[in-house]
């Protein structure tokens, strides 16, 4: 099985357009298969003075300053957007890229930003119940012809929407960790996986939850890409592993302080071998792409180095 690799960068924390478009040419330049942001209205940890370029200004620019690579948001909080605008933008962003913008949803998650800006926290049930109907919304929209839904949030009475996505179908990503009711709106409606913070015998877990969910909504579950997200500190020695380290916790200083706490919270540190290990694992228990979070948004050289060194080995 083939494990594609992208590079994913947290927006909020000092994005600029200088910046991004450095980024985007080095990840196209460098032969990664996508590149994708996060989605917050600022600094997760207080810092609210760092630059945050807005998401979708900055895909936009992304769908004519790449020509080839995937991009994308990982992932765009329902909270933030009706779905059906949602659905009309990310439609418009995929034609002018010519159909390479995967759509990434989530419930939201970080309280703080939504009481800065006066945005409603529901609760989680409500969150993940806005999830599942503007999940459907956003499918239903594709479809191309009017589409009535009845149902709570977001209702629909002959909607149509247009133009439609460039290739027909808009790739749906919801990212997902909770077994129960999460899992199972990835299983009704999403091409695409996504998950973050696990370790490898956590993931082995949460997949069998979602084949449940899969079962029983009469869905294969090979018809859903499995891909993950995770921190990734990488070096030619250890010096320059504790460099970078030093560097990620700056910006987030509640990732772990040395190796082994990075190691065993499942995120990828090491030595480019080391890496590939760990890569080459992650696609034995399934996975099929892999979003490297890199938190130090100047770090050009590791970028260059993953792919000198680790997408070779990965082929």
């Amino acid at each position: 099985m083939t494990l594609s690799v992208g590079i994913m960068i947290e927006g909020q924390e000092g994005l600029t357009w200088e910046r991004w478009q450095r980024l985007a040419r080095t990840v196209e330049a460098c032969g990664y298969e996508s590149l994708f942001r996060s989605d917050h209205l600022t600094g997760l940890f207080g810092e609210s003075r760092r630059p945050s370029l807005d998401t979708w200004a900055s895909l936009t620019w992304l769908a004519t300053g790449t020509s080839r690579i995937r991009f994308g948001p990982l992932v765009c909080p329902l909270t933030f957007y009706h779905p059906a605008l949602l659905a009309k933008r990310a439609a418009a962003v995929d034609q002018l890229s010519g159909g390479r913008l995967d759509l990434g949803l989530g419930a939201g998650w970080h309280e703080p930003e939504h009481r800065m800006f006066g945005i409603p926290f529901p609760s989680l049930k409500e969150r993940l119940d806005r999830l599942d109907c503007g999940a459907r919304l956003i499918r239903a929209l594709g479809e191309g012809r009017p589409v009535t839904l009845d149902q709570p949030y977001y209702p629909l009475a002959a909607a149509e929407s247009y133009p439609l996505p460039a290739r027909g179908r808009l790739p749906l990503l919801i990212g997902a960790r909770g077994e129960k009711r999460a899992l199972r709106i990835v299983a009704e409606h999403a091409e695409e996986w996504n998950t973050t913070r696990v370790t490898f015998e956590d993931y082995g877990v949460k997949r069998a939850a979602l084949e449940r969910h899969c079962n029983a909504v009469g869905r294969d579950p090979a018809t859903i890409t499995r891909s993950l997200m995770v921190p990734v500190i990488v070096g030619r020695s250890e010096a320059d592993t504790a460099t970078r380290r030093g560097r990620a916790r700056a910006s987030f200083p509640r990732l772990p302080e040395d190796a082994a706490g990075w190691r065993s919270a499942g995120f990828l540190h090491g030595s480019p071998a080391e890496v590939v290990e760990d890569l080459a694992r992650w696609r034995e228990l399934g996975i099929q792409r892999v979003m490297l979070q890199m938190i130090d948004q100047e770090d050009l050289a590791a970028i260059e180095l993953i792919a000198r060194e680790i997408l070779p080995a990965l082929q």
